[in-house]
């Protein structure tokens, strides 16, 4: 990401939340607005080339989408997008990419209100781990031949209405519009997104057997000293570690697993 894109989304960002602290925004509306206008950018190379042209005046081009916008968004969403539009970017797709993180951080920020981010934390996590051990489910999911309708049914028979509103608006968006990410690296995005909106960190935790309370909260409380911020957990069993622990916080992996010490003492044999 160049500085250019880098800064212009850090205040679009800003904005947002600037905006979203007055509780009467309807924060599923203004995230459904930025997600229409993000499959506009998406359609039509041209429009997204006029809106990012340096060479055109920001106000001009705020015009321009006032126009193209003014009834078919809200008045909130539309401010946020001549806000866009009068930044620079590096690339145009930047721009489209950034008024969909925009949305996604719309729709965090309303479940944040409603008290619900930490089960859309830990929901999003455990349909990604669903869907990765599962090639079936995962072809069927990325299925490029198959109808955003039916794809976004079966999301909802997965989540059976099991899950908060806003995790299943946010899944069924990453499976009908990938916009050329995996599905792991979307859920991904929006899990580091939702740590981030609570200055904290995601450790993803494999175990052998589930953790109990006392013990989920000394890891975590071990991890927040290290890392000298809070640290939300996404727990995961897998019985093949054999026991302790596995830890990955971003491209760090800390491993005390005895399958990871047993495999260690077997490659110092070999050797």
């Amino acid at each position: 990401m160049s500085n250019a894109t880098r800064q212009s989304s850090a205040a679009a960002r800003e904005r947002l939340e600037a905006l979203t602290d007055n509780s009467t925004v309807d924060t599923a509306a203004l995230a459904a607005d930025l997600l229409a206008v993000t499959d506009l950018l998406d359609r039509e190379a041209g429009l997204r080339g006029t809106l990012t042209d340096p060479g055109i005046e920001g106000q001009r081009k705020a015009d321009l989408v006032a126009t193209l916008l003014r009834d078919r968004i809200s008045p909130e969403a539309l401010d946020l997008i001549a806000g866009l539009v009068r930044s620079r970017w590096s690339v145009p797709r930047d721009l489209a990419h950034t008024c969909e993180q925009l949305a996604f951080l719309a729709e965090i920020i309303g479940a944040e209100q409603s008290g619900v981010l930490d089960g859309v934390e830990d929901d999003l996590f455990r349909f990604g781990r669903i869907v990765s051990g599962s090639k079936e489910l995962r072809a069927a999911l990325t299925d490029r031949a198959a109808p955003d309708e039916a794809k976004a049914e079966l999301v909802h028979r997965l989540l059976g209405g099991r899950v908060d509103e806003v995790t299943d608006r946010l899944i069924v968006r990453l499976v009908v519009r990938p916009r050329g990410r995996s599905l792991d690296a979307g859920i991904d995005s929006l899990t580091k997104l939702a740590a981030a909106r609570r200055d904290r960190v995601v450790a993803v935790v494999v175990s052998a057997v589930p953790l109990s309370e006392r013990q989920k909260q000394r890891l975590a409380d071990a991890l927040a000293g290290i890392y000298g911020r809070r640290v939300h957990l996404n727990l995961d069993v897998d019985p093949s570690v054999l026991g302790g622990v596995s830890v990955r916080i971003g491209d760090e992996v800390i491993n005390g697993t005895i399958a990871d010490r047993l495999d260690e003492a077997s490659r110092r044999m070999a050797g």
